[in-house]
């Protein structure tokens, strides 16, 4: 049986995600794909993304868990953690050992309560501006390689373009409107979500895939479809 090498994993997992960027992609199934595959290329237990809104506040936008999403939620309640600085700084912020942190508080009980021991921040950033951030979150003490660093800094990046179409770059009321639809569209798919997990009688993590799947299967976005879900007009 032929094996598949690290490169060609990296490869491929970037030319799956390039081939969703096409026109009218849905942004929020690309961005949950690229946080999964992110936990598939590199040595972490889960990832996810926060975006600022045209505010400044952050607010989380994909996440492969919702240990994860409890995590990064928390942390931009208390208003500090590594995601919250790496956002304010621009700059990558790593913890080996959450075990051991002497400062936010709130996000390291948080962070040891479900699980995570090392958690690696990168920033979203274009044209100088840094929009969010990616939280890659760890089972265990340590630190990323140069090699898992880069490919999580490239995933960023990705994440950015893929908010940022082409279309939207140019003016900056048109990317505040963009970032909005997104986080918008954000807080839709979780009310959809709860919806589901109640009619359905399963867990949130299930509830995303159903929602996900019968998108897919129907060609629709997932704001069409759990806009249909919430209102009731749609039953999974």
């Amino acid at each position: 049986m032929a094996t598949t090498t690290r490169a060609e994993r990296v490869s491929g997992a970037f030319v799956k995600i390039a081939d969703t960027l096409v026109a009218d992609y849905d942004v929020l199934d690309l961005l949950h794909t690229l946080v999964e595959e992110s936990v598939g290329l590199l040595d972490i237990a889960a990832a996810g993304l926060v975006l600022a809104d045209p505010s400044g506040e952050l607010q989380v936008l994909a996440s492969t868990s919702e240990e994860s999403q409890l995590v990064e939620v928390l942390q931009l309640r208390a208003g500090e953690g590594p995601c919250v600085e790496c956002y304010a700084t621009g700059n990558p912020v790593t913890v080996e050992d959450i075990q051991v942190l002497d400062r936010w508080p709130q996000f390291k009980a948080a962070a040891l309560s479900q699980g995570f021991r090392s958690v690696h921040a990168v920033p979203m950033r274009i044209h100088g501006r840094t929009i969010g951030a990616m939280g890659l979150f760890g089972s265990a003490p340590g630190s990323l390689t140069a090699e898992d660093s880069a490919i999580g800094q490239a995933l960023a990046d990705v994440a950015t373009i893929s908010l940022m179409h082409e279309r939207t770059i140019r003016e900056a009321v048109l990317v505040n409107e963009q970032l909005q639809r997104a986080l918008n569209s954000r807080i839709l798919i979780e009310q959809a979500k709860g919806v589901i997990a109640h009619t359905a009688g399963v867990d949130m993590n299930e509830a995303f895939s159903l929602l996900r799947n019968h998108a897919r299967a129907h060609n629709e976005g997932l704001h069409e479809t759990a806009s249909r879900i919430v209102d009731r007009s749609l039953t999974l």
